[in-house]
């Protein structure tokens, strides 16, 4: 009855006066999907795939040549660019630890009840659903050495926090911190909400602390909601461009999206940046397909 269900129009619906078939109507939500995607994700990705085997300049308009491996070649032996692939996996790794640890937390903490609870899971969200540039701007006010906020509440003096060499990615990355924690928290939040009660309940009867509760049955039933918002953040992460490039310009914190937009509409590079790009995307794919094999491997447990 369900897939009769399923696969037949109501008599007396609309679409079924029409002589529209449940195929019909299907196709009708499906096909203009599909264009979009072709049109602006497919078509644009296989278009500057040819561009980066060619030395086109967007700015110029003589005719372009096809000069093969070039680009990949260069751009590889280049070491400014592994500076930046550095500099961007040093980012990646602050950036998402400190966003696993800080959301998770805030996770552990909401996942009980207490007054006001709802407003106050409201309010953890508000930093994501910012502009990025936005929130950029914002924290540099707070950084500024002369009246930030933090260097007063720190006893930090006049700590110049962005222009510093040596601190410029860090301040970056706890920006980004801030402004991402509530997405691993959010998610965190569902996979904790799914974990069955009655194993806390058996826990304490069998009088377990709190370390092995959290160890045997918190951390090993929420790990692949876990992994998926590591996979999630990772990602982005090796793409932050607006946070970064609206806070500083020290060179210790150019990441290689900065990188990839100073060569593409800068320097008008357009044939060796379509070839960065495609670099970056398959170092992520690489890393987010570890990070998919071995969520695998913690589903088959």
């Amino acid at each position: 009855m369900a897939s009769v269900a399923l696969t037949n129009l109501d008599p007396a619906s609309r679409a079924a006066a029409r002589g529209w078939s449940d195929l019909t109507i299907r196709n009708l939500f499906i096909i203009p999907t599909l264009v979009f995607l072709i049109v602006f994700n497919i078509f644009p990705l296989i278009y500057s795939l040819g561009y980066s085997f060619t030395n086109f300049a967007a700015n110029r308009g003589d005719a372009w040549q096809f000069v093969g491996l070039q680009n990949y070649r260069e751009l590889l032996s280049d070491d400014h660019i592994w500076s930046n692939f550095i500099i961007t996996a040093k980012y990646v790794i602050v950036s998402v630890a400190g966003q696993m640890i800080v959301g998770f937390g805030l996770a552990l903490l909401l996942n009980r009840s207490f007054p006001m609870k709802g407003l106050i899971t409201t309010l953890l969200l508000l930093p994501m659903m910012m502009s990025a540039a936005v929130v950029g701007l914002f924290w540099q006010l707070l950084y500024s050495p002369s009246w930030g906020p933090i260097n007063y509440v720190f006893g930090l003096g006049d700590f110049a926090w962005l222009s510093n060499p040596d601190s410029a990615l860090y301040a970056v990355a706890i920006t980004d911190i801030w402004m991402w924690s509530p997405f691993v928290m959010l998610l965190s939040l569902a996979g904790l909400s799914a974990v069955p009660q009655h194993l806390y309940e058996a826990a304490a009867i069998d009088r377990a602390g709190w370390w092995y509760t959290f160890t045997r049955i918190t951390l090993p039933l929420v790990s692949p909601i876990l992994l998926i918002a590591l996979i999630f953040r990772t990602m982005e992460a090796f793409k932050t461009f607006d946070i970064a490039y609206t806070m500083t310009t020290q060179p210790t914190a150019e990441l290689i999206a900065i990188r990839l937009y100073k060569q593409a509409f800068q320097q008008w590079d357009t044939g060796k940046s379509c070839a960065l790009a495609y670099i970056v995307l398959i170092m992520v794919l690489a890393i987010t397909n570890l990070y998919v094999k071995y969520l695998n491997k913690v589903k088959e447990r």
